[in-house]
């Protein structure tokens, strides 16, 4: 059965990190790096009879904006259907409901957004970025 949850108790920070570090987006992340991005995120854990099988996080004011990062299915459950299941429970959270824009950045998985309604930005040109 696959359930999924926002309670922070549950996650596995192990799983994940052990996944986060060596993916293109957050390689190297430490497990104290890790746990502190939880700690500072409205984080979502999808589970399979309980045991964790992905995961992702929001950044948000819960208002105006709110940015999806780390979202992930571990790669022997993939083609199932699960990253949209753990999407739609994103969208679909009362918490995050008056939030007017969502973001995220990916390279491979535009597909998979577009169902949600996510779209190319319509004017990159106004965005700016600080790399450290």
């Amino acid at each position: 059965m696959i359930t999924i949850s926002t309670d922070k108790n549950k996650l596995d920070v192990a799983f994940i990190q052990d996944f986060l570090k060596d993916i293109y987006w957050a390689a190297g992340r430490t497990i104290e790096e890790v746990q502190t991005t939880i700690e500072h995120s409205f984080c979502f854990g999808i589970y399979l009879d309980d045991q964790q099988i992905g995961f992702a996080r929001v950044i948000t004011d819960y208002v105006v904006f709110a940015y999806l990062m780390d979202v992930f299915i571990d790669e022997k459950h993939r083609g199932n259907g699960y990253s949209s299941l753990l999407i739609d429970a994103m969208m679909k959270e009362p918490q995050l409901k008056n939030i007017k824009i969502w973001r995220l950045a990916t390279t491979d998985a535009h597909f998979l957004y577009e169902k949600f309604g996510f779209k190319l930005l319509a004017h990159p040109e106004k965005l700016m970025e600080k790399v450290l």
